[in-house]
């Protein structure tokens, strides 16, 4: 049986694969493999998702109203928008027993507190869009 070699700073092999797993965010150590932060952000980041809050923090409304409002989305990417938005618990598809049926959105209390927290994002983004703007095409340019 191999001999395994203790690490100089006393962390066999186990415990040193542990540690290489591991992010810190603001002083704060999470698994890499369930890091919150990764997994919430890699869901509401999508270039849609974050308008869609935004949108339906007004209060409920109909896909149509949700696609006349954001124009350049397709009607493809707005169900798969909901659909995530739906899944991850930020909104609630209630459907009406019309004829024939109607359907609206609406942030859940998860939703709302979520917008609550965009609402700065969104005030900080169109304050500092241009000077955004300008940075990139300073680095594009060489």
């Amino acid at each position: 049986m191999p001999h395994r070699r203790a690490h100089a700073d006393g962390l066999g092999d186990a415990a040193l694969e542990a540690a290489e797993k591991v992010i810190v965010i603001n002083g704060r150590a999470f698994s890499m493999e369930n890091c919150p932060v990764r997994d919430v952000l890699s869901n509401v980041g999508g270039k849609w998702n974050t308008l869609m809050v935004q949108a339906l923090g007004n209060g409920p409304m109909r896909f149509s109203a949700l696609r006349r409002l954001i124009p350049d989305i397709s009607q493809r990417m707005l169900t798969q928008t909901l659909r995530d938005l739906e899944r991850d618990g930020y909104i609630v598809r209630t459907v009406y027993p019309t004829k024939p049926p109607s359907v609206d959105y609406q942030l859940t209390d998860l939703g709302r507190s979520f917008n609550q927290v965009l609402e700065p994002l969104v005030d900080w983004s169109a304050t500092h869009h241009l000077a955004i703007r300008a940075a990139r095409a300073r680095f594009d340019q060489g």
